[in-house]
């Protein structure tokens, strides 16, 4: 059997509750004839006849009768599907979700909170993700802003916000000479974070060793970037990080710049454009006030 137009089955069940055509007829906005051949459709697809017309008008057949509890069911279902359609599209239109990296842990509360003063109506979400996790998450709608390391897929739209330098951090009393960094690779054990969680940063990582040629003590692996900084701190370890991050180290914490060959990389803001948000445009107008725009730059 082939589908069923729901305008028929919307003509079938006002004709049973009605038992009237012209009723019918006029609540459905439609002429008797046009209601006469939605019904006639609607039997030849069934296979039965449905109604019996009288001078009181049309009766349910045996058959009529029996399919009307189901036709009405599958409205309310289809009815009851759009409605919540529309209230989980309107609470996405009330929301911006953004996802960040370690490189924009100090720009990113500024921004919001100015955004949030523009708009208090909508609701913000933050969530540190890679920058694979944001592009896929961008281009199917879950996510409305991204903060990624440049390049990506040019399906989506973006602006340069920021040059990123790959950094060490270590305990701020070493004894041993900060520009020795192959003699604080050997005293100290290199620490990364879990490069499922930053997957970005341990690239660059690994790049940088290469590239110089270093074989740090050890690299042992920690999930949680509070617990990395103490265990710096305490003089327990040294770690690797963007440069950015040198606003948010607690104290007895040194970040250096590495005299060999650094690795750099960009920060963009990224959105989708066929995707139409105007909280979207909104924030990115805020970052663009706020000394979020930059210009490209080559090194």
């Amino acid at each position: 059997m082939q589908g069923i137009d729901l305008r028929l089955l919307r003509a079938f069940v006002k004709l049973v509750e009605t038992g009237n055509y012209g009723l019918t007829a006029k609540a459905l906005f439609i002429t008797q004839p046009a209601l006469s051949k939605q019904i006639q459709a609607l039997e030849s697809l069934t296979g039965g006849q449905l109604f019996l017309r009288g001078r009181h008008g049309a009766t349910t057949t045996t058959f009529g009768g029996q399919l009307y509890a189901q036709a009405k069911s599958i409205l309310q279902s289809h009815d009851n599907f759009l409605t919540y359609a529309k209230q989980i599209n309107k609470k996405y239109q009330q929301t911006l979700s953004i996802g960040f990296s370690l490189s924009t842990y100090q720009k990113i509360p500024l921004w919001v909170d100015q955004f949030v003063k523009q708009r208090p109506d909508c609701q913000v979400t933050l969530n540190q993700l890679p920058s694979s996790v944001q592009i896929n998450m961008l281009l199917e709608g879950s996510l409305q802003i991204g903060f990624l390391r440049m390049p990506f897929t040019n399906q989506l739209s973006s602006q340069l916000i920021a040059h990123e330098k790959l950094a060490l951090a270590i305990p701020s009393c070493s004894p041993i000479d900060w520009h020795n960094l192959s003699a604080i690779l050997k005293h100290y054990p290199l620490y990364q974070l879990d490069k499922d969680c930053f997957p970005c940063l341990a690239e660059q990582t690994e790049q940088f060793l290469i590239q110089n040629q270093l074989q740090p003590n050890k690299i042992l692996i920690n999930g949680d970037l509070t617990t990395l900084l103490a265990l710096v701190a305490g003089g327990n370890a040294i770690a690797f990080m963007p440069q950015s991050m040198k606003q948010f180290l607690p104290r007895n914490v040194k970040l250096i710049i590495p005299k060999q060959k650094t690795v750099h990389w960009d920060i963009a803001m990224v959105w989708n454009a066929e995707i139409m948000c105007d909280f979207r445009d909104i924030f990115i107008d805020v970052v663009n006030k706020n000394g979020g725009k930059m210009q490209a730059n080559h090194y």
